[in-house]
């Protein structure tokens, strides 16, 4: 087949989307509010996704702890106020294995049942990670303890570029199966911005021996020179046509958000063919955006349940 014999069958097939079941999951991360009106907003998002229907909503944990009050506020909220089930991130850093047990006591006491069990990263940016004395020396130690104090549901990190503190791709996903081994429910991945990302992670793992869920995180990119720091931080690949999709659009913030939802539900599109029926959606406390691509996978809102007369 020609070049122009296969664009003329993509123009005549039907729609992108035409071939999306909605028959999908999906979760959705945010982070502690610092203030009120970043309280107002992340309210805002919780109650427009909300009615997705999410498996669950996660909220972050700062580096050393720094966010440990509002993150419990948060999600102890979330557990009391919505019918959502509440995912607590929960670290290694700069605490003793007795203060990490107390924190996840409390989410227990809180009615959370489900934790996203993490290293973390070093309090202050730049320094190498040291092992807290008498903490967790790592994520797979975590999620052993958290399996002697209740039968949580257990989330942790995989790195489908590799982890930038881990020697080599080999070494990466033998700490991912020690996760799992000690109990972890599911992995969630890094984010990344080509399937072939996650197709070539999926396959590593699966011959590594890893039979657990493996969920893609996906990151819209809202602000392309923050997703340019992000990636550099974390080891993910920036392709080189993203500079020139943004290219122009620092003043033109409702185009950059209709660019940036095309290229998501594009990736997501591409995975979904690829036979992924989990996503994981870094929201940033913003709900347009992963709202636009759960409509494009086919997910509607759910009607609210009523209840019947006497």
């Amino acid at each position: 087949m020609t070049r122009a014999e296969e664009e003329a069958r993509r123009a005549s097939s039907p729609p992108l989307f035409a071939d999306v079941q909605g028959d999908v999951a999906v979760s959705f991360e945010f982070f502690p509010p610092k203030t009120e009106k970043m309280e107002e907003t992340l309210w805002e998002s919780i109650q427009t996704l909300s009615p997705l229907g999410p498996r669950f909503v996660s909220v972050t944990y700062g580096a050393g702890g720094t966010t440990r009050e509002r993150t419990h506020a948060t999600v102890a909220r979330i557990a009391r106020e919505t019918p959502l089930a509440a995912a607590a991130h929960l670290t290694c850093v700069e605490a003793t294995r007795e203060e990490i047990d107390a924190v996840a006591e409390e989410y227990w006491a809180s009615g959370v049942r489900h934790i996203v069990a993490l290293r973390g990263d070093p309090p202050r940016a730049g320094e190498k990670y040291r092992t807290h004395p008498g903490g967790y020396e790592n994520a797979a130690a975590l999620v052993a303890g958290l399996r002697k104090l209740h039968p949580f549901e257990i989330s942790v990190a995989a790195y489908p570029e590799c982890h930038p503190d881990s020697p080599d791709p080999a070494a990466d996903l033998d700490n991912l199966k020690r996760k799992i081994d000690a109990g972890a429910s599911r992995a969630i991945t890094q984010f990344f911005f080509e399937p072939e990302t996650f197709f070539r992670f999926r396959d590593a793992a699966a011959a590594a021996g890893i039979d657990a869920e493996l969920v893609p995180g996906i990151m819209p990119v809202m602000n392309y020179a923050s997703v340019l720091r992000m990636s550099g931080m974390c080891g993910t690949a920036v392709p080189a046509w993203m500079a020139h999709l943004f290219e122009g659009l620092d003043d033109h913030p409702a185009a950059r958000q209709l660019v940036a939802a095309t290229l998501a539900a594009e990736l997501c599109r591409r995975l979904y063919a690829g036979g992924v029926r989990d996503f994981h959606f870094y929201t940033l406390n913003r709900a347009e955006l992963s709202y636009a691509i759960c409509h494009l996978l086919g997910i509607r809102p759910t009607p609210p349940a009523h209840v019947a007369a006497a």
